[in-house]
């Protein structure tokens, strides 16, 4: 969100190791506030990503101090002062999400392959817009998306790789294609894709804009190494 002039924040945690060093600087030299990053004794979380033939392809996940992770009342405030809030499946913050929505703050859920996972169940009522990653347009996914929609979300989006995307506002549904481009490396453009929708939502543009800035972003992201 950051590359695209939005201000931004990160809020979690990382070890006192290497590897969260490189983290907040990283993200730090993109200019996002990590100013409720806290470092904890014991190993960041890391997963093992191979990169065969331009795709990512997940290896092992170790959560390290992920585990341990926690908002405090202070986090809270600090996140309900922004305009949006995004979080993710491996994000460890589900029971908090009660909180922020009692606060009027829009919620953004990365549910990633998970599609009949507890934690959908869990928490969609909390969510304003819902993303998910499937395989192609089907009927499955389709029914999918209006049994997710009747269940809270203003707007459910699924990423569909190669095959674009499709979004659903409870009315109708609405598909991207992708932006043809040379691919590099496909890790990070599905969180591009997410950055460019909500960038859209939030300047008040139309899920079809929105779904096209996606896609732009994504395009960019594939086009070099890392996700960032």
């Amino acid at each position: 969100m950051k590359e695209l002039n939005e201000i931004s924040s990160y809020v979690g945690v990382v070890g006192n190791d290497t590897y969260g060093e490189l983290m907040i600087n990283s993200i730090n030299s993109k200019g996002v506030d990590t100013s409720h990053v806290r470092i904890l004794e014991g190993a960041t979380a890391i997963t093992e990503i191979s990169l065969i033939n331009g795709d990512r392809v997940m290896g092992d996940y170790y959560e390290g101090v992920l585990s341990r992770f926690e908002l405090t009342n202070e986090d809270l405030d600090f996140i309900c002062n922004h305009d949006l809030f995004h979080t993710a499946y491996w994000g460890k913050t589900e029971n908090y999400l009660c909180h922020i929505k009692e606060r009027n703050i829009p919620i953004s859920f990365d549910y990633a392959t998970k599609l009949e996972d507890s934690l959908v169940h869990k928490t969609i009522h909390y969510v304003d817009y819902a993303f998910f990653s499937y395989s192609k347009r089907d009927d499955y996914i389709e029914n999918f998306m209006k049994d997710i929609h009747s269940k809270g979300p203003k707007i459910v989006v699924v990423t569909l790789g190669n095959n674009g995307s499709v979004a659903y506002d409870g009315k109708e549904f609405i598909f991207q294609d992708i932006i043809e481009t040379k691919v590099v490396d496909t890790l990070g453009a599905g969180d591009s894709f997410i950055a460019g929708f909500l960038k859209g939502i939030l300047n008040k543009s139309s899920i079809n804009e929105s779904m096209l800035l996606g896609a732009k972003t994504a395009s960019k992201t594939l086009k070099y190494f890392g996700a960032w």
